[in-house]
């Protein structure tokens, strides 16, 4: 039985898992590809959770949220080395 969507055109979340692989081979790997992509997810992001009516803090939290735990995975191996220091 044939989807009648292409599987060029469908989102990861339609994908099934014996797809996965010819779907992430046919994206656009691409410089402009690529920042098509981050484009799209912004777009969807600042419409979703800030260019709304009734807006809240959570659009602000999560990008919050993402920037801690980025910088928590950049400073690991110094926090990590700090964590094995004994003080005596």
């Amino acid at each position: 039985m044939a989807s009648p969507v292409p599987l060029k055109e469908k989102r990861l979340l339609d994908v099934r898992i014996s797809e996965l692989p010819s779907w992430v081979l046919m994206r656009d790997f691409t410089p402009m590809g690529i920042a098509g992509a981050f484009r799209r997810g912004y777009d969807r992001y600042y419409n979703k959770y800030v260019n709304v009516r009734k807006g809240s803090v959570a659009g602000l939290s999560m990008v919050l949220a993402a920037y801690v735990v980025f910088s928590y995975c950049l400073s690991y191996k110094e926090l990590k080395h700090e964590r094995l220091r004994k003080y005596h």
